[in-house]
């Protein structure tokens, strides 16, 4: 057996140079469906916001789009073929991905590594901070908060020493646990995370969309999870599957900036996703685009039904800049303290 406590566990099983899970020629799309997979109305969303965003900034010499954990380019190449040719002329799209560039991306899209810096635009992260790893505690019988240990082959979980004071802090701040079992998901990572992407920010709006939680709704067991070839399957860190956490969405915002916490069905309902079913009349006076108006709605009810893709979190923040036109009648902005 090889103990290991889980931060480490899932950065050797995701990302290692020789088989980490991400590095797979397939990519996620050959293992699970997001939102982008779903419907090409993610990406018609997301163009859209990119154009409002370009227009409260005023339309700036050069506009930036940065698809933080772009997978193999699906959502830059959808965003990229929604937008009319002046906008395109002024855009910088980045994909920041560890695996290598994607064959066919548009040659336009620098393909990077490391988030960039001093941009005006839009940074846009799609399922990325639940695969940055992070650890697990639970409380012992004892009372003492203690990290959990993974075995990479197997999956089963012991307890290992005591955990960090800053991990204890980061516990004690958004997801305190103190009876015997307790388990508590350290976010400090992914608030890092996120705060490097937001620095990249000069002027902008930048958006996190996950699977997540707040404080008062914490998940009492934690949320490790697995997925291979279309399955949710054991998360066992040995490289042969996706191992992904879900985000403790109210710790990650990065402090001063205006923002909001609402969910993925408010906010592409905002950008003008609907699942309303056309009306049958359109049926005997254009059939066909009746089935093109059905299809639309069928993947528009999926991009936001609150039982699946439309539970997803998001979290936005205006770094500089006014919200976005189609956002503002959203309830629950607000400018966080530093």
């Amino acid at each position: 057996m090889t103990w290991m406590r889980w931060a480490p566990a899932m950065e050797r099983a995701l990302y290692d140079p020789d088989g980490g899970f991400y590095r797979r020629p397939e990519g996620p799309a050959g293992h699970f469906r997001t939102s982008v997979h779903a419907s090409p109305r993610f990406a018609r969303a997301v163009a859209r916001l990119l154009l409002e965003v370009d227009e409260a900034l005023g339309r700036p010499e050069e506009l930036a789009l940065v698809d933080v954990g772009a997978g193999r380019g699906e959502l830059l190449t959808g965003v990229l073929a929604e937008l009319p040719g002046e906008v395109l002329a002024r855009l910088r799209p980045y994909g920041v991905e560890l695996a290598e560039r994607p064959a066919g991306l548009p040659s336009t899209v620098l393909w990077t590594d490391a988030l960039p810096r001093g941009l005006t635009g839009l940074l846009f992260a799609n399922e990325w901070l639940d695969n940055v790893p992070l650890d697990a505690g639970e409380v012992d019988g004892d009372g003492v908060l203690r990290y959990r240990e993974v075995d990479t082959a197997t999956g089963e979980e012991r307890l290992g020493e005591p955990v960090s004071a800053a991990d204890a802090a980061w516990a004690e701040r958004w997801w305190p646990v103190t009876e015997p079992g307790g388990v508590v998901e350290f976010g400090g990572p992914r608030d890092a995370a996120w705060a490097r992407a937001v620095a990249g920010l000069e002027r902008g709006l930048a958006v996190a969309v996950d699977y997540g939680h707040t404080a008062g709704r914490r998940p009492p067991f934690g949320t490790y999870a697995g997925f291979r070839d279309g399955r949710e399957v054991a998360p066992v860190p040995d490289g042969s599957c996706d191992v992904t956490a879900h985000v403790a969405l109210d710790s990650i915002a990065a402090p001063g900036l205006h923002s909001l916490w609402t969910t993925q069905r408010e906010a592409l309902r905002a950008l003008g996703v609907s699942g309303e079913r056309p009306s049958l009349a359109l049926a005997s006076t254009d059939p066909a685009g009746y089935l093109r108006a059905l299809s639309g709605a069928g993947e528009g009810a999926e991009l936001t039904d609150p039982g699946g893709l439309g539970g997803f979190g998001w979290v936005l923040q205006a770094v500089h800049m006014s919200v976005p036109e189609s956002l503002e009648s959203v309830p629950g902005w607000q400018t966080l303290g530093s």
